[in-house]
C-alpha cells in the first residue's frame, strides 16, 4: 500500500503530498499522523527553505476526516465508554496547523480539487494558496454536527471577515474556485492543467529567496492581525533588525548596486 503522505526535500523545497487519491485524500489516522510528522519535519529542518503542500489525483485536495474510519472509531468509543476518537483534534489537527502556520519559512498550498473540512482548514493555514479553476471549498463541519477545527475559526474570519465566515460555517455549501478568489480565500487562480507547474515554480522561487526575511514577514503579518498599531510598529522594528542582520540582506543590497540577480543563502 502506498504511503498516505509523501515527503520529499530537494534544493531547499520540501514537498508534502497527500496521497490517498482513491479516498479523495480523506484523513484517516495514518494520514493525519504522517502529515503531522511531515509538517513538523519541514519546520525543524534548516535545509528546508519553503514548503509545498499538495495532493495526489485530480478530484480532491482533501475532503477532511475519513468518515468511514471515523464512524467505526465512534462505535468503539461507545462500547468502551470513552471519547478517545475526538482527541484527534488535539493529537493531530492542532499540531499540523501549528507547524504550518508557525514554521519560519513560507508554505504554499496547491489546491487541485475539493478542499473540505480539515482539508479546507489546512489550505487556509498555508501562507499562499494557488488553486485550480476546477477546485471547490466547503467548510462541511455543521453538516456532520461538528464545530470548526484545523484552525478554521481563526483563519477564515481573518481572510473574509466574521460575517461571511459565520455564513459559510453555519450554512455549509460548495464554493467555486472563482467565488473563493473573489472572497479573498484564493491568492492565485490558474487553469487546472497548469496548477502543478505553476505551484512548483512559485514554491521554487520562495525556496531560493531570502528565508530570514520571509520568516519575518510571516511573523509580522500574524502579529499585526491581533495587536495595536503601536505594538505592530514595535514588532516591525524588532523583526527588521533581525532581517537587516542577515547575510541575505547584504547579498541583496550588493546585487542591487551591481545590477545583478541576488543569489540568497537563506541565512
Amino acid at each position: 500500500m502506498a504511503d498516505t503522505v509523501l515527503y520529499e526535500v530537494s534544493d531547499g523545497l520540501a514537498t508534502i503530498t497527500l496521497n490517498r487519491p482513491e479516498a479523495m485524500n480523506a484523513l484517516n489516522v495514518a494520514a493525519k499522523v504522517a502529515l503531522r510528522d511531515a509538517a513538523e519535519a519541514a519546520a525543524a529542518d534548516p535545509a528546508v527553505r519553503a514548503v509545498l503542500l499538495t495532493a495526489a489525483g485530480d478530484r480532491a485536495f482533501c475532503v477532511g476526516q475519513d468518515l468511514k474510519e471515523h464512524v467505526g472509531l465512534l462505535l468503539q468509543d461507545q462500547e468502551s465508554g470513552t471519547r478517545a476518537t475526538m482527541n484527534t483534534v488535539r493529537d493531530h489537527y492542532n499540531p499540523i496547523v501549528r507547524a504550518l502556520t508557525g514554521m519560519r519559512k513560507p508554505v504554499i498550498a496547491a489546491v487541485n480539487g475539493v478542499a473540505a473540512g480539515a482539508g479546507f482548514g489546512f489550505a487556509l493555514a498555508a501562507d499562499f494558496r494557488i488553486v485550480a479553476d476546477t477546485a471547490t471549498f466547503n467548510t462541511s463541519f455543521a453538516g456532520v454536527a461538528l464545530t470548526a477545527d484545523s484552525g478554521m475559526s481563526w483563519t477564515l474570519p481573518r481572510l473574509i471577515g466574521q460575517s461571511r465566515a459565520s455564513d459559510l460555517l453555519l450554512f455549509p455549501r460548495s464554493i467555486s474556485a472563482q467565488e473563493a478568489y473573489e472572497l479573498g480565500i484564493v491568492n492565485r487562480l490558474v487553469p487546472a492543467a497548469d496548477l502543478a507547474d505553476e505551484a512548483r515554480t512559485l514554491a521554487r522561487r520562495l525556496a531560493e529567496g531570502p528565508t530570514v526575511a520571509y520568516a519575518a514577514l510571516k511573523a509580522s503579518v500574524a502579529y499585526g492581525a491581533d495587536h495595536s498599531l503601536d505594538e505592530a510598529l514595535d514588532k516591525e522594528d524588532e523583526l527588521q533588525s533581525l532581517a537587516g542582520a542577515s547575510e541575505d540582506h547584504t547579498i541583496a543590497v550588493r546585487a542591487f548596486l551591481a545590477k545583478e540577480r541576488p543569489r540568497y543563502l537563506g541565512k
